[in-house]
């Protein structure tokens, strides 16, 4: 079984997730934007590097140094992609995973699952060049919006406390559920896969939104009931039968 990793982007998540593979016995390689948090990730005895990669430089090489990829960055530049998987393929790794998002999915108002098409956005544009890549296998992991802990998504609504599009559905998942669901496609080997990461409850976004806010205190919120938008309902059935998951937090609503 696989125990050396590489993490570009040792952030909200992948940090934690650093951090549980350490528990478990890995070597990890991570990296971060600047110098500033290279102490946080030597403190936890992580293999810190500094990687930018809008203008990677020698440090890629050892970074690269592990047999298995895991992409946790925000950033939508294609080019910086495509210089990166140049040296993907130069490099001991063999398995990629890409966080991406449900974002690549458009609203069309009904479930949509890994066979539904996406939109021609530059994240899903990304995906391709990973999922068509013959050298190496790549995993797309599409997380739905990331909660827990820090994240409250009782904070998500502005401060003016007007919830809009209250009868649109929410896509929501616990980083709990992130951590464990990534530490499965790594040991069960599931690569060369597209997977949609999401709770099984879709509340509406009023219903969800007032619960939400409650936790945090903010009890003055209003409906703006006449906006309307196109929604979407992740259907997370397949991910569930490839890595037989059952989710920590699969209920939304308390």
């Amino acid at each position: 079984m696989t125990k050396n990793i590489s993490i570009l982007g040792c952030g909200w998540l992948g940090l934690l997730f650093a951090k549980e593979l350490l528990k478990k016995g890995y070597k990890v390689n991570g990296s971060c934007t600047s110098t500033a948090k290279l102490d946080t990730l030597k403190q936890n005895n992580i293999n810190a590097f500094v990687i930018n990669t809008e203008d990677i430089n020698d440090n890629i090489e050892p970074f690269l140094d592990s047999e298995v990829l895991l992409i946790a960055i925000t950033s939508k530049n294609i080019e910086a992609y495509r210089s990166l998987i140049k040296h993907i393929e130069k490099s001991n790794i063999k398995k990629v995973i890409f966080i991406s998002s449900t974002s690549v999915y458009t609203a069309s108002n009904s479930i949509v699952d890994e066979e539904t098409p996406t939109n021609d956005g530059p994240l899903a544009e990304i995906e391709k060049l990973f999922i068509n890549n013959p050298i190496f296998k790549t995993t797309i992991i599409r997380f739905a919006g990331l909660i827990g802990y820090t994240r409250k998504p009782g904070n998500f609504i502005r401060p003016d406390s007007i919830i809009r599009n209250p009868k649109g559905y929410v896509n929501m998942i616990h980083r709990d559920d992130c951590l464990a669901i990534l530490h499965l496609i790594i040991t069960k080997n599931v690569f060369g896969q597209v997977l949609n990461a999401c709770a099984d409850e879709h509340p509406t976004r009023g219903e969800y939104y007032i619960q939400e806010m409650k936790k945090v205190g903010r009890e003055n919120h209003k409906l703006e009931e006449e906006s309307t938008a196109p929604y979407k309902i992740i259907s997370n059935q397949k991910l569930k039968n490839i890595l037989n998951y059952s989710f920590k937090y699969a209920k939304l609503l308390s």
